[in-house]
């Protein structure tokens, strides 16, 4: 397997992991996002950084969107002491629709396998003006589309 492929299965799989620890059956584009945050040593990782979007400031801003999506359809998630999501299923969460949509964008934006580098996939990620992403994005107060120009700067150097 090259690097991109050891990079790639890693991202699902931690991606995965985030899913799991939400207590999803799914493992969505947000769930691939904290998995790039966390794989330090790539252009990606250094990009969602250089904005201060490590793994916990993701995550705080993920948490931000869903209670404001709540509240968007009169749901106060302090009026409710909702229990932790059970983060102990039988079946690994599957890569779901919007997961699968970051990733056939991220590759899509490479000219082909050889040149698909770890940006390419946070790419993907972000090329969207709907959804989870976008909008914790927002609320974090990151220009999503600033951000993807950053992320297009690092392929024009060639970085990995």
């Amino acid at each position: 397997m090259s690097a991109i492929d050891h990079y790639i299965n890693a991202i699902i799989e931690q991606g995965m992991a985030e899913a799991q620890e939400d207590g999803s059956a799914a493992t969505e584009a947000h769930h691939l996002l904290l998995a790039i945050a966390t794989h330090e040593g790539t252009a990606a990782h250094r990009v969602l950084t250089a904005v201060g979007l490590g793994r916990q400031p993701i995550r705080n801003a993920l948490d931000r969107e869903f209670e404001h999506s709540l509240n968007a359809v009169g749901v106060s998630l302090a009026s409710f002491n909702l229990p932790k999501p059970s983060r102990y299923s039988k079946r690994p969460p599957k890569l779901g629709a919007s997961g699968r949509l970051a990733l056939e964008r991220g590759f899509a934006a490479s000219t082909g396998k050889k040149d698909l580098r770890p940006t390419h996939v946070l790419l993907g990620v972000l090329d969207t003006e709907i959804g989870t992403v976008p909008r914790a994005l927002a609320l974090a107060g990151v220009d999503r589309v600033d951000l993807m120009a950053r992320a297009r700067e690092t392929l024009a150097d060639g970085s990995w």
